[in-house]
C-alpha cells in the first residue's frame, strides 16, 4: 500500500521548517522536540539543518504510551512535578544562541479519560517549570518555529469515517497544503505570503488604534490595545536580529492587548482542544480585563482550571486577525490542533503576552511591559473568536470608528 504521507513533500515541509519557519544560521544549535511517531520529519529536519551549516541537532521525544502510563501507574504527589531540570537546559541553550523547533503531533484527546484534576495539576507544574525556557521564546531571544507531523491517532480524529490510512493521507495533504509546501516554490511562496501579512500588519500599524471592537452572535467585545503596541505577522525578528515564521501555517496578523482594558462579552467560534480535553462553546464576561464569567457547554471544569492557574490566566495576551476566507477555514476541517484551528479564525489568547509585540520591545524588561499593559502567566492558550458572522472595528485615539473586518473579512 502507498505511504499515505507523500515523501516528497515531506521533505520540503522540512526544508521549509529549517529555511523559513528558523532561518537556521550556519554554526546554530538546534533544539528539537516532537513525538516519537513524527521520526520521519525529525530525520529530514536534522539533515536539512546540517545541510544549512547547523552545529548541533538535538532531538528530544516525548511518546504517548509512555504519558498514559503515568496516569495508570504513577504515585498521586507526582502530579505536581515536572522536569524542571530538562527545560533549565533548554533556557541555558537559548541563552547560548540554540535555535528551538517544535514538531505538534500525537493524539489530541490522549487525556480526555483521564482525571482533570490530574490533567491540571500536571499542566500546570509543567507550565511553571517551562517558564523560564518559554520567557526566552515570548521575547524571541532565539528563533524558533513549529511545523506538524501528521499522526495517525490524530488523523483519526479529524476524519473518523475514513479508514486510518486514508484519514492520515488526507491530514497530511491539508497539513501540507497548510504549510505551502504542495509545490517546488514552497520557500517563495512563503516569502510571497510573508509580504502580503506585512503590508496588513503595516497598515494596521500606521493606524495605532487605542482598542478593538467585536460584534456578532454573542459577542460585544471590546479589546483595549497596550501602550506603544506592535503588529506583527508572518517573519519576526529576533533580538539577534534573525528573521524567522514562529508558526508554519500562519495566516493571522496579532498584537498585545492591554492586560485592563478588556469589556464586554464574547463567544467561541470553534471548540478548543487543550490537553487532552475538547471544551466546546466557550462564552466568556470581561470587566477591567479580566474574566469574571465563563460557560462552557463541554469541559467547563477543564476551563475553569486553566482560568485559576494563576492571577494573568484570567487576561489576555494577544489578540489575532485571521480573515474567515484562508485556506485553513475554507478547507473546513477541525484539526482539535491550535497551531492550524487558531489559523481558521481571529483568535485572543489567554495568558503570556509577547514582548514583541511592542515597538521597542527587545530593548524592554518585564516591568517595562506591564507598565504599558503587557501581561504576565505561565500560559498562552488561543482560542478562537472569529467568523463569516464578526464584524471588528477599530477606535483610534481620538475616538472615531474605522472598519477593519466585515462577515470575516478584511475591510
Amino acid at each position: 500500500m502507498q505511504d499515505p504521507i507523500d515523501p516528497v513533500k515531506l521533505d520540503r515541509l522540512a526544508e521549509v521548517a529549517v529555511r523559513v519557519g528558523l532561518n537556521l544560521q550556519p554554526g546554530q544549535d538546534l533544539v528539537l522536540t516532537a513525538p516519537v511517531g513524527a521520526l520521519p520529519l525529525v530525520r529530514r529536519i536534522a539533515e536539512h539543518a546540517y545541510k544549512a551549516g547547523a552545529g548541533l541537532v538535538t532531538p528530544i521525544l516525548s511518546d504517548d504510551q509512555v504519558t498514559l502510563a503515568r496516569y495508570a501507574h504513577a504515585r498521586d504527589e507526582s502530579f505536581d512535578a515536572a522536569a524542571g531540570w530538562l527545560f533549565d537546559g533548554m533556557a541555558a541553550a537559548y541563552d547560548k544562541g540554540a535555535a528551538r523547533l517544535a514538531i505538534a503531533g500525537g493524539d489530541p484527546m490522549l487525556l480526555s479519560e483521564q482525571d482533570p484534576d490530574k490533567v491540571a495539576r500536571a499542566n500546570r507544574a509543567m507550565a511553571m517549570a517551562y517558564s523560564g525556557a518559554r520567557d526566552r521564546i515570548t521575547r524571541f531571544a532565539t528563533n524558533w518555529t513549529i511545523v506538524a507531523w501528521p499522526d495517525a491517532a490524530w488523523a483519526r480524529l479529524v476524519s473518523p469515517e475514513l479508514s486510518e490510512h486514508d484519514a492520515q493521507r488526507r491530514l497530511a495533504e491539508a497539513i501540507f497544503a497548510a504549510s505551502r509546501v504542495d509545490d517546488d516554490g514552497a520557500v517563495e511562496n512563503w516569502l510571497s505570503h510573508n509580504a502580503e501579512l506585512g503590508r496588513r500588519s503595516a497598515w494596521l500599524d500606521g493606524q495605532n488604534f487605542s482598542a478593538l471592537h467585536y460584534t456578532g452572535p454573542g459577542t460585544d467585545l471590546t479589546i483595549g490595545l497596550a501602550d506603544g503596541h506592535k503588529w506583527v505577522a508572518g517573519a519576526t525578528e529576533t533580538t539577534s536580529g534573525i528573521l524567522c515564521n514562529p508558526n508554519i501555517p500562519t495566516e493571522e496578523v496579532f498584537t498585545t492587548p492591554h492586560r485592563l482594558r478588556v469589556s464586554g462579552t464574547v463567544c467561541a467560534t470553534k471548540p478548543l482542544s487543550h490537553q487532552g480535553t475538547l471544551i466546546e462553546n466557550i462564552a466568556v464576561r470581561f470587566e477591567d480585563g479580566r474574566i469574571v464569567e465563563a460557560k462552557a457547554t463541554k469541559g467547563e471544569a477543564v476551563l475553569q482550571k486553566v482560568l485559576d492557574t494563576d492571577e494573568g490566566a484570567r487576561r489576555l495576551g494577544e489578540v489575532a486577525l485571521v480573515p474567515h476566507g484562508s485556506p485553513i477555514s475554507q478547507s473546513g476541517m477541525l484539526f482539535y490542533n491550535t497551531l492550524f484551528d487558531e489559523n481558521a479564525a481571529s483568535h485572543i489568547a489567554l495568558g503570556q503576552c509577547y514582548s514583541t509585540c511592542f515597538h521597542g520591545g527587545d530593548k524592554m524588561d518585564n516591568d517595562e511591559v506591564a507598565r504599558r499593559g503587557g501581561n504576565a502567566s505561565a500560559i498562552h492558550i488561543d482560542w478562537m473568536i472569529g467568523s463569516g458572522q464578526i464584524d471588528i472595528d477599530g477606535i483610534s485615539q481620538s475616538g472615531e470608528r474605522v472598519p477593519v473586518m466585515r462577515k470575516g473579512e478584511w475591510a
